[in-house]
């Protein structure tokens, strides 16, 4: 499963990516706008949104490259390693079920 997380703290992008891998999820963390982040985000199978952390426009960014590949959008408003990780356990168990 392919994820994209967008928001989150800078210094946790590391713990992300490490959390995700424990999962069996290839992820693409993006804590701060770039030119041209459509394009680098390519076609996930899951979009996480870190709502408190994140800026309008990155998430206006994100829903509608989520919309254009089909892919489930997850928001949150905290963007600690607890909240992820109980994410990917109900994406998970979605998954599987």
């Amino acid at each position: 499963m392919s994820v994209v997380i967008v928001g989150g703290h800078d210094r946790m992008v590391c713990q992300y990516k490490r959390i995700c891998k424990k999962y069996n999820c290839k992820a693409k963390v993006f804590t701060q706008m770039s030119a041209q982040l459509n394009k680098q985000m390519g076609s996930p199978d899951l979009f996480i949104l870190f709502t408190n952390t994140v800026s309008h426009k990155m998430v206006k960014c994100a829903l509608d490259e989520a919309k254009r590949s089909k892919a489930q959008v997850v928001r949150c408003h905290t963007s600690s390693g607890t909240a992820l990780i109980d994410i990917l356990e109900c994406q998970m168990g979605a998954v599987t079920a």
